[in-house]
């Protein structure tokens, strides 16, 4: 990295006293004046500025693409379980198949609290890297699966990597990015989709040829079922690949913020220099800029002087404190502090919690039901199982773009939108038990993916929307939690709801629909309105 000085330029140096507060109280935040020690603030606007000046280049394009592999990620690996549960299923013959589902879940749950809090302690650099890296080093073991705990085991584990993705990865890509460029983190979402596209097509071929039946004569050996570990073989190859690319290809730089955080003022403004130089720019930032601020925190007792550098590092101290305390009791009060706050808190909690529930209850076990519906119509053959899971993943990607235009329109916005698409979801799944062909079930799953990925996109972006900026964070993990205990149900739900009737597809399309009437009553609508 090179060396920037911590002084100014002749042409870069202030007028006077170094540059005014007033200069520094001017730029623009994400964050509510107040709601943060005023020392943490005032640099975090300055280093907000810095980033602004610098505008999109090189640096954040390059993070954009290394960011998509985390967003990929996140869907690739859940569809992975869901792909090769019918032939681990045939092979291992598990007393409860579902305990795969459920053991990535744990491990997608332990990844997102680790992973999401961990990058506030020991750093967004090393986060963004392992994240993908662990997930691509049990992937590929996981392929050597000898018995159904390994498989089980494997699949916790490399889900402990994949749960830390997007609170990882969302955080470091928002604090590099410009103000005027943060709808890219939505964009981001097509990424999302093209990995389920991605992972069907490897399956069709590899699965749908080399997959044995549970009742196939002689029983399903390992010699007759080496698909899935081929399949895994491929995925683990290509996280490793990924994990390639953002550890030796691409430098990623820690956080600026992180860092004046930590009260490393100095590496935080080398940083910002080092960005700019990838950029082709310059940055007029220098570590003078950031250390004014801190005559901010003398203004309560004698306004004008500047604190001891004991009181400087208690401000630093509080400002790192109040960082890393993404949840405590005083944010967590904030989000219920008025009546309109607790209706909206609490159904979109239960929004996310139902959702958590009904996509993997209905999505893990999505290739089972087709093939055991399949064989009911004569033709549910592996082959035709993973061709008609590869079309219903292309449908995903145009539902993604479609979600993208309708929150901007004003019959629909975000909460008609969110509602619609949620309660068509889960009426499609409800239509689809009434299939009496192969077609008309393939028919009834595109329709249902289509709905869903609209559903996802908007949901994605309505929520952090709705809280309050001092206490999004909280409001995050709190809906995220919900999420994730209750996918964590999903295939216990399975396990005593028999897959082999269609109660797992009933229950999925009743939550879907009551998830998207609970949307109706949300008092708020976000659309062409500054969050709060």
């Amino acid at each position: 990295m090179a060396e920037v000085s911590d002084h100014p330029t002749d042409d870069q140096q202030p007028k006077g006293n170094a540059r005014d507060i007033s200069v520094v109280q001017d730029a623009p935040a994400a964050v509510m004046e107040g709601s943060l020690d005023p020392v943490y603030e005032a640099k975090a606007k300055v280093l907000n500025k810095a980033i602004q000046d610098i505008g999109m280049g090189r640096y954040q394009w390059q993070l954009f693409i290394v960011i998509g592999f985390g967003w990929a990620s996140d869907n690739l690996w859940p569809i992975v379980t869901s792909l090769i549960f019918t032939p681990v299923k045939n092979e291992f013959n598990p007393t409860r198949a579902p305990f795969l589902s459920l053991a990535q879940n744990i491990g997608l749950l332990v990844g997102a609290v680790f992973w999401g809090f961990g990058c506030d302690i020991f750093g967004r650099r090393w986060a963004f890297n392992l994240t993908i890296g662990i997930t691509a080093v049990f992937g590929l073991i996981a392929a050597g699966s000898p018995n159904f705990a390994a498989i089980g085991t494997f699949a916790a584990l490399w889900s402990i990597g994949v749960g830390g993705n997007l609170p990882v990865d969302s955080s470091i890509f928002l604090e590099f990015l410009p103000a005027t460029h943060q709808w890219l983190l939505t964009v981001l979402s097509i990424d999302w989709a093209l990995a389920q596209v991605f992972a069907t097509l490897v399956a069709w071929p590899l699965l749908g040829n080399l997959t044995c039946e549970e009742e196939e004569e002689g029983g399903c050996t390992k010699s007759k079922n080496m698909g899935w570990r081929y399949f895994m073989i491929v995925m683990g190859g290509v996280a490793m690949i990924m994990f390639f690319v953002r550890f030796v290809c691409f430098t990623i730089y820690e956080s600026p913020k992180f860092l004046m955080g930590k009260g490393q003022d100095a590496e935080a403004v080398k940083i910002v220099h080092e960005v700019a130089r990838r950029n082709g720019k310059t940055s007029p930032l220098t570590l003078e800029d950031l250390e004014v601020c801190n005559n901010l925190g003398s203004s309560s007792s004698s306004p004008g002087i500047a604190p001891t550098g004991a009181a400087t590092q208690s401000h630093v101290s509080t400002a790192l404190k109040r960082n890393l305390q993404k949840v405590d009791a005083s944010h967590l009060k904030a989000l219920f502090a008025s009546p309109s706050l607790i209706l909206s808190t609490t159904l979109i909690t239960t929004i996310w919690a139902f959702i958590g529930l009904a996509f993997p209850l209905y999505n893990a076990f999505l290739p089972y039901v087709q093939a055991t519906r399949g064989a009911e119509f004569g033709d549910g053959s592996t082959y035709l199982t993973y061709r008609n899971s590869l079309i219903i993943a292309v449908l995903g990607v145009p539902g993604c773009l479609l979600g993208g235009y309708l929150v901007e329109t004003r019959s629909l916005g975000r909460k008609g939108t969110l509602a619609a698409s949620t309660v068509l979801t889960g009426a499609f799944i409800l239509c689809s038990t009434t299939a009496l062909d192969s077609a008309a079930l393939l028919g009834w799953n595109c329709a249902y993916n289509f709905m869903s990925n609209i559903m996802y996109a908007v949901l994605y972006s309505y929520t952090p929307e709705i809280f309050p900026t001092k206490d999004r964070g909280t409001g995050n993990a709190v809906t995220a939690s919900a999420n994730r205990v209750f996918g964590i149900m999903a295939p216990i739900v399975a396990m005593f709801a028999d897959l082999e009737t269609n109660a797992p597809v009933y229950v999925s399309g009743a939550l879907f629909v009551a998830a998207g009437l609970a949307v109706l009553v949300l008092p708020f609508e976000s659309r062409g309105k500054a969050s709060m």
